[in-house]
């Protein structure tokens, strides 16, 4: 059974880099048939897609957030990253990453809540 599970600073001060990690168990990150990406809700809003890595290794961004996002992976630690620079209030919210498989996210962290706060 795979599972993800989120890590990092669950306050981070403004114009700082948020930085979290995604550890992936029970089945590799570079398998090709799987992508891995990073999703945030805002408090009273809904999923916003971040970005995502495919198991070959390619990356996408979201337009919205590209010019100060970053997704990494770590393969020997069954990793991948997430940084999202100069933030500001308005990136508080919960972060989770995710399984992408076909047209469906089917297995999920537990998301962390990150909060942009001097």
């Amino acid at each position: 059974q795979v599972q993800l599970q989120e890590s990092g600073p669950g306050l981070v001060k403004p114009s700082q880099t948020l930085s979290l990690t995604c550890t992936v168990s029970g089945g590799s990150i570079t398998t090709s048939y799987y992508a891995w990406t990073w999703i945030r809700q805002p408090p009273g809003k809904g999923l916003e897609w971040m970005g995502v890595i495919a198991g070959e290794g390619s990356i996408y961004y979201s337009p919205s957030l590209k010019s100060r996002t970053s997704i990494s992976r770590d393969t020997s630690k069954n990793q991948f990253a997430l940084q999202l620079s100069s933030v500001t209030p308005e990136d508080t919210a919960v972060y989770y990453c995710a399984r992408v498989n076909g047209l469906s996210y089917d297995r999920w962290g537990q998301g962390t809540q990150v909060t942009v706060s001097s």
